[in-house]
């Protein structure tokens, strides 16, 4: 590794970001889990970034960032590329500092996250929506940099926004009584992770670091198994918040060499987590902030009797996704299943599919059905929710003894995707 990107970061450039951002920027709680610690048998806390005014730790960066920029950086203004809680910081950052600025956001970006941008930036901010992913927006930001002669500030490949992040490290060994044996934090472009790992490896070198990633962009792991950082050709954007093609140069090197070990998520256990510390703990954390919690059932073995922290990076989640994310956990927890049935035409069928096929706790969730007077069967695209996973084998049993059975929607993505 270039021993320049090393050594380019220090303690003492951390702390003086805490300074810096001391008064706009909220010490957020770490906070002990019980029914998690219950859970795992370990000492399990979540750090609460999701508590921050603009409800992720992005504003640590964006704050430390802009506000050491000279009056010539300032001149024509400032610019940032953003899926959300990058551009909510520095939005808020430009509010707080009177420094316009000019925000480049994905036109994918929930609806939530763009009236938030608005609303901490006031009239300081201008919100152009361009492109399907951060990428396309990182690159139209940087063309209007280079028209107009404004200073970009990244959202993660940069020192003094990793150093901003790394304050979150800082907090969590200023606010732990006992020694921490693993963290686990969410990557996307990987600055809160390289900040704290850098914190981490200085003040607390025995504990183990642990980057998350969604498992339809994993960015950093593909990075990691081909040796130097990589362009994905492709993502699946719905952890908008950690949802990157390429990480950072800077942060690659941070992340490949302090990095302890990291981990890929379904999409499907990310809804889970969600919908699980909502309904347990009343938590509203976004998908990439669910990342940390996530990853503790494949530590499981590991991390018992230990102490453990989740930093919760965000809770920008839009009320309007959570009719998905119900969906997503549904088929992940293998409670959910679709089929083509194929319904006899004869009066009667259905009460027998439902009497005879359905179990005792089996609801049908979705129907859709057109009778058709020419053909011996007529096919229902059928949705059931299950009471538990182990009752699918038996109701596909059914089906097929009974002559039910025609197509299972659940394993044919491109098929279930045009039918419901």
């Amino acid at each position: 590794m270039n021993t320049s990107i090393k050594n380019s970061i220090s303690l003492e450039k951390i702390y003086k970001a805490q300074q810096n951002i001391k008064g706009v920027v909220q010490h957020t709680p770490l906070v002990f889990m019980k029914n998690f610690s219950e859970r795992y048998q370990a000492n399990i806390y979540f750090k609460r970034e999701d508590l921050q005014v603009v409800r992720s730790y992005k504003i640590r960066g964006a704050y430390n960032k802009i506000q050491g920029l000279s009056e010539k950086e300032l001149k024509n203004g400032i610019v940032c590329a953003s899926a959300g809680n990058h551009a909510q910081g520095v939005a808020y950052a430009c509010q707080k500092l009177q420094v316009h600025g000019t925000i480049f956001m994905p036109v994918t970006t929930p609806h939530q996250k763009i009236d938030q941008v608005k609303m901490f930036g006031e009239s300081f901010v201008d919100v152009r929506l361009y492109g399907d992913s951060f990428d396309d927006s990182q690159k139209a930001a940087s063309e209007f940099c280079k028209q107009n002669s404004s200073t970009f500030v990244h959202p993660f490949d940069d020192l003094d926004v990793i150093a901003g992040q790394g304050t979150v490290g800082l907090e969590i060994l200023n606010d732990s009584k006992n020694p921490i044996d693993y963290v686990f934090m969410p990557v996307g472009g990987g600055g809160l992770a390289s900040g704290v790992s850098n914190v981490f490896k200085a003040l607390s070198p025995s504990t183990q670091l642990i980057g998350v990633e969604p498992k339809g962009a994993p960015s950093l792991t593909t990075s990691i198994k081909n040796g130097v950082n990589t362009t994905l050709d492709e993502i699946e954007k719905f952890v908008d918040g950690a949802a990157v093609k390429r990480m950072g140069d800077f942060t690659f090197g941070f992340c490949k060499e302090l990095l302890t070990d990291t981990y890929t998520i379904c999409e499907g256990l990310i809804c889970s987590t969600i919908l699980k510390v909502y309904n347990e703990n009343a938590l509203v954390v976004e998908p990439a902030g669910a990342l940390s919690i996530a990853a503790l059932e494949n530590y499981k073995e590991q991390i018992k009797g230990k102490t453990v922290v989740c930093v919760v990076s965000g809770g920008n989640n839009d009320i309007t996704r959570m009719e998905e994310m119900k969906e997503r956990a549904l088929f992940y927890e293998g409670l959910k299943h679709y089929f083509i049935i194929k319904f006899p035409q004869r009066a009667g069928a259905l009460k027998e599919f439902v009497v005879e096929v359905l179990g005792p706790n089996d609801d049908i969730a979705y129907f859709e059905y057109t009778k058709k007077h020419n053909r011996d069967k007529g096919p229902a695209v059928v949705g059931i929710e299950l009471d538990k996973k182990e009752d699918f084998e038996p109701l596909v049993a059914r089906m097929r003894q009974k002559g039910f059975l025609g197509e299972y929607l659940n394993e044919k993505p491109e098929l279930f995707q045009f039918l419901i």
